[in-house]
């Protein structure tokens, strides 16, 4: 699958796809309505609309999301006792983030009693903060027990291995964009669970929101 367009309708066909696209509207309209906030009110008007109706298509789209956490924590995943724990821990969090959004999303479109969005908002991102630094966790030791094998098989067969070690590196790349999204949604999440100064400012969360949409882009699309 050579051609971009090709591509980019696969990319688009999965539920991921489209919310990493959703996801760069958001956090892009979010930098533009503060840059142009003072100078231009009725621009900023405008990207604030677009990232209030992208981040609500978002949740639209995660509908029912929270039984892939459910499944993964179901087929006890995992190759040895610590990844299984790891595993179960981060996908708990990420089902309780997903599962609390349904809730944050009706009472935002005002289905439900929008009082309850604050609160809802709260849950749903501790549980997502909770099960990243989990995610981010077990990728890091895998690409550390990634960089041991690679060096190891340098080490006992230089000739002939171009094929594996080019597979470890292109694990390696993706666990790295796993870490860098996990973090960055990481700083989303703090931001609704404890206020301040930093993870509020919108530079900051413009800045984590496209590198988390971005590193999704680059983990999602058909190679």
């Amino acid at each position: 699958m050579n051609d971009t367009v090709d591509k980019l309708v696969v990319f688009l066909a999965k539920r991921d796809g489209i919310d990493k696209l959703v996801k760069t509207f958001q956090y892009v309209s979010k930098l533009v309505n503060y840059q142009v906030e003072v100078s231009n009110p009725d621009i900023a008007s405008r990207a604030k609309k677009w990232e209030v109706a992208a981040g609500l298509s978002r949740k639209a789209f995660r509908t029912g999301r929270f039984l892939t956490g459910f499944n993964a924590i179901r087929r006890a995943p995992g190759s040895s006792k610590t990844f299984q724990v790891l595993a179960v821990l981060a996908n708990a969090g990420e089902m309780v983030y997903f599962f609390f959004d349904h809730f944050l999303w009706l009472s935002r479109i005002e289905v439900l009693d929008p009082k309850l969005a604050r609160r809802m908002s709260f849950i749903s991102a501790f549980g997502e903060s909770f099960g990243y630094i989990f995610f981010i966790i077990a990728d890091l030791i895998l690409i550390r027990e990634g960089v041991r094998k690679q060096k190891n098989i340098l080490m006992e067969k230089p000739s002939d291995t171009e094929e594996e070690v080019k597979k470890l590196r292109i694990d390696r790349t993706m666990r790295l964009m796993g870490v860098a999204a996990n973090v960055a949604d990481l700083i989303i999440a703090v931001a609704d669970i404890e206020p301040n100064p930093f993870c509020n400012h919108a530079v900051t969360l413009g800045i984590s929101g496209l590198v988390s949409a971005w590193a999704g882009w680059y983990r999602n699309w058909p190679s």
